[in-house]
C-alpha cells in the first residue's frame, strides 16, 4: 500500500521525538504539531530541488519558529538533501552536528536563514519577498518567479518586530509571501490566553493581508487554504489550527511538549497513538521513497528554467548578481580623484550621499532605504527611484518608522541574493536594530547600515538622541565592521570596503556637523587598514594621537599645538577597529609603537564612551571621551562642555608629559 500523507507526516514526528530524546534537549512539540502542514507544503507546493539547493528560482522556506528546528532538519533529510544525514539527526544539538539547536544558514544547505530569535525569521522573509519582486521586475518571469514561505508560531506573531514586518509587507502588497501560522495556542508558560487576547486575523486584515484558516491536521483543508492564499494578490496569513505535540498521549496540547524531551514512556505512547511501529530513527523504505520522490517534484521546472537562462539576453548580468560579484573594474577611484582635486568640507552623512551617487550608479544591485529619515541619513540618490507596490523595479524602500523591521528585511534581501541592501537611521537607534545587526553578523550577510548623527555633534536634540555608548557596544559584535570616517575621502573608502565585503555586514557612523577634508592622498585605500598614520611627528615623537570621525579634526589641531612647542606627535586616524586588529603585527606596531609611557604617550579622542580604548592607549595612556549621557545645546558648546577641544586636550597631554618627566 502506498504511504499516506499521515505516514509521511508521522515520519517527521518520529524523527523529531527521537532526535530531541537522544540529545536530551530540544523542542519536539512544534515539529509534531506542524508535521501535517509541512508535509502538504513540501510535497505539493514548495518549488525546490535538493540536487541544487542554490537554484536561484527556488521557493524560499523560512522556519521563523526556529526552536522547532527538527521540523526543518527532518524535511531536508527526508526530501533528499545531501545533509543532514541520519547520523547528523542522531547527533542533533551536539557540537559535531550541523543540526544546531536553531537553524543556521551557514551550517546546512537548504536552511535559508538563521532563525530562533522569535519574529526575525518572519521579518527576514519580508526581505526575501522584496528581493524576489525587485529582481522579477529587473529580469522578468523567465528568470525570477518564486514564492516565500514561512512557518511562524505564536511567539513570532507576538514580538514587536512582527508588527513592523506585517505593516511593511502589507503596504508593499507582497503577494508572493505566505505565512503558515502554527496556531497551537500554547507558549512555554502555558496557554496563549495567559498573555494575549488580540484578534490576530483582524490585525493582519487591517494591515493589508489576506487571511485564510484551516484545520492543521486535515491535509485537504490545508491544501484548500494554501490554494486560497495563492489566488490572492496580497501577502497571506494562513491560520493553521494545530495541536502541539500531536500524538503524545499526555503532553499533546500542553506546554509540556514545548521545550523538553518527551521521555521514553511518552514516546512509546506516541508511537502507539500514531501507529508508528518502528525503532528510533527508522523510516520505512516506502515512506522514505515517497518523500524522495516529492523532493524531485520540481526537477522538470528546474531543467526548464536552466534552458530559459541559457538563452536569456540578461544571463551574464543575472548570474553576476546572484553570485554576488561586483562589476569588473568597479571602484570609486575616479570619484575620489575628484575630491582630491576639489576638496569638500561637509558632514560625513553628506559625504556618504556623495559617494552613494557614484556607487549606486555603478552598482545596479544596490537597494537603499531609510527608517523615515531619508533627509537626515542622505541615503537616496538619483539612481535609486522608489520601490513600492506600483513599481517593484525601484531601488529605494521607504521603511517608515520601523528600524528593527528594516534591519531584518535587509538581512532577508541579502540572504535571498542578487541585491546589496543598505538602510539608514540615527546611530542612537542602533538599539532598535541591534538584534537584527547581530544576526547580520552571525549569518555573514552583506548588509550596510548607514547610521548618522553619530555623537553629541548632533547638538540640540539632546541626550535622548546623542549616542554615547553605541560605538563601543556595536564594536563588540563579532564580524561587524564598524566604520567612523573622518572626511569625504575616508567615507568613500569605507563605502567601497562595505560593498566589496561579501562575507559580513558593515556599519557607517556618520556626522551631522561639517568636517574638513583632511586626506590629501589616495594612492591606496588607507581605511582598509583600519587605522593609519594621517600625520607624522616632525619634532621628536612623544605622543600618538588616535581619533575617529569628527574627532580626527581635533587631533590634528592638538598635534599642531604640540608641534609648535617642540613636542612631536603623530595623528592616527582609526576608522575601523576590527580591520586594524586584523592587520599583521608589524603594521600595528608601526602605527602604534611599543614604548614606555614616559617615552611615548598614547592618547585616544572620540566623542563616546572611553571603554575599550585602553587596548590602544594602554592603561597609562590618556582617553578623552564622554562617560556619561550628553546634553542639549549647540555642538560647539557641547564639545567645550565635555572637554573635547584642542585647547583642553593639549593642556592635559602636556601635563601628563610633564608628570612623567618628574
Amino acid at each position: 500500500m502506498h504511504p499516506t500523507d499521515s505516514d509521511c507526516a508521522n515520519a517527521i514526528r518520529a524523527l523529531a521525538m527521537d532526535a530531541v530524546e537522544a540529545a536530551n534537549s530540544g523542542h519536539p512539540g512544534m515539529p509534531m504539531g506542524m508535521a501535517d502542514v509541512a508535509t502538504v507544503l513540501w510535497q505539493r507546493y514548495l518549488k525546490h530541488d535538493p540536487a541544487d539547493p542554490h537554484w536561484p528560482d527556488r521557493d524560499r522556506f523560512i522556519l521563523s519558529a526556529g526552536h522547532g528546528s527538527m521540523l526543518m532538519y527532518s524535511l531536508l533529510h527526508l526530501s533528499g538533501y545531501a545533509r543532514p544525514t541520519l547520523d547528523d539527526l542522531k547527533n542533533f544539538r551536539q557540537s559535531d552536528s550541523p543540526c544546531a539547536g536553531h537553524p543556521e544558514n551557514f551550517m546546512l544547505e537548504g536552511v535559508e536563514a538563521t532563525t530562533g530569535p522569535l519574529g526575525q525569521g518572519f521579518a527576514m522573509a519580508v526581505g526575501f519577498a522584496i528581493a524576489e519582486r525587485q529582481l522579477n521586475a529587473t529580469f522578468d518571469d523567465a528568470l525570477v518567479d518564486h514564492k516565500t514561505w514561512v512557518i511562524a508560531g505564536d511567539g513570532c506573531l507576538m514580538e514587536g518586530i512582527n508588527h513592523e514586518a506585517v505593516g511593511l509587507a502589507g503596504h508593499l502588497k507582497l503577494g508572493r509571501l505566505n505565512v503558515l501560522w502554527d496556531d497551537n495556542r500554547i507558549t512555554i508558560d502555558g496557554a496563549v490566553s495567559l498573555s494575549s487576547s488580540e484578534d490576530i486575523p483582524a490585525r493582519y486584515r487591517a494591515s493589508g493581508w489576506h487571511v485564510a484558516e484551516c484545520d492543521g491536521h486535515d491535509f485537504d483543508d490545508i491544501a484548500r487554504a494554501i490554494d486560497e492564499a495563492l489566488a490572492s494578490d496580497l501577502p497571506s496569513l494562513i491560520r493553521c489550527r494545530t495541536i502541539i505535540g500531536k500524538g503524545a498521549p499526555t503532553k499533546a496540547g500542553t506546554s509540556g511538549s514545548h521545550g523538553s524531551p518527551l521521555g521514553a514512556k511518552e514516546i512509546e505512547g506516541a508511537r502507539a497513538a500514531l501507529g508508528w511501529a518502528h525503532e528510533a530513527f527508522v523510516v520505512p523504505d516506502d515512506i522514505r521513497e515517497t518523500w524522495l520522490a516529492a523532493g524531485k517534484r520540481s526537477a522538470d521546472d528546474h531543467a526548464a528554467w536552466k534552458q530559459r537562462l541559457a538563452s536569456h539576453s540578461d544571463r551574464a548580468e543575472f548570474e553576476r548578481r546572484m553570485e554576488g560579484t561586483l562589476p569588473e573594474g568597479f571602484s570609486l577611484d575616479d570619484y575620489i580623484a575628484g575630491l582630491l582635486a576639489d576638496p569638500k568640507k561637509v558632514a560625513t552623512r553628506k559625504a556618504s550621499e556623495m559617494a552613494l551617487e557614484a556607487l549606486t550608479a555603478a552598482l545596479p544591485e544596490t537597494i537603499g532605504g531609510s527608517a523615515d529619515l531619508t533627509g537626515s541619513n542622505n541615503t537616496r540618490t538619483k539612481a535609486t527611484g522608489p520601490l513600492n507596490a506600483e513599481n517593484y523595479g525601484g531601488r529605494y524602500v521607504s521603511y517608515g518608522i520601523r528600524e528593527f523591521g528594516m534591519a531584518a528585511a535587509m538581512n532577508g534581501m541579502a540572504l535571498h541574493g542578487g541585491v546589496i541592501p543598505y538602510g539608514g537611521t540615527f546611530l542612537v537607534f542602533a538599539d532598535y536594530c541591534r538584534p537584527a545587526i547581530r544576526l547580520s553578523a552571525l549569518q555573514n550577510t552583506r548588509v550596510v547600515y548607514v547610521m548618522t548623527h553619530d555623537s553629541i555633534g548632533l547638538g540640540e536634540d539632546g541626550p535622548t538622541h546623542q549616542p554615547v555608548e553605541h560605538l563601543t557596544s556595536l564594536r563588540l559584535i563579532p564580524g561587524l565592521d564598524v566604520y567612523r570616517p573622518c572626511d569625504t575621502i575616508e567615507t568613500a573608502e569605507c563605502w567601497q570596503l562595505s560593498v566589496e565585503r561579501s562575507d559580513g555586514p558593515s556599519l557607517l557612523a556618520l556626522s551631522r556637523q561639517n568636517l574638513p577634508q583632511l586626506r590629501t592622498d589616495a594612492a591606496e585605500n588607507r581605511s582598509a587598514r583600519g587605522a593609519y598614520r594621517l600625520q607624522a611627528a616632525e619634532a621628536p615623537r612623544r605622543v600618538v594621537l588616535i581619533a575617529t570621525g569628527s574627532e580626527v579634526e581635533i587631533a590634528v589641531a592638538v598635534r599642531a599645538a604640540l608641534e609648535a612647542e617642540g613636542i612631536g606627535a603623530d595623528v592616527v586616524s582609526m576608522p575601523c577597529w576590527s580591520r586594524f586588529d586584523a592587520q599583521p603585527a608589524d603594521y600595528r606596531n608601526d602605527v602604534l609603537p611599543h614604548a614606555k609611557p614616559e617615552e611615548l604617550l598614547r592618547v585616544s579622542i572620540e566623542a563616546g564612551t572611553t571603554l575599550g580604548w585602553e587596548r590602544y592607549t594602554m592603561v597609562d595612556g590618556l582617553r578623552f571621551g564622554i562617560d556619561r549621557f550628553g546634553a542639549s545645546g549647540p555642538a560647539p558648546e557641547l564639545y567645550a562642555k565635555f572637554g573635547l577641544t584642542p585647547e583642553n586636550i593639549t593642556q592635559a597631554v602636556k601635563a601628563r608629559l610633564q608628570a612623567t618627566e618628574n
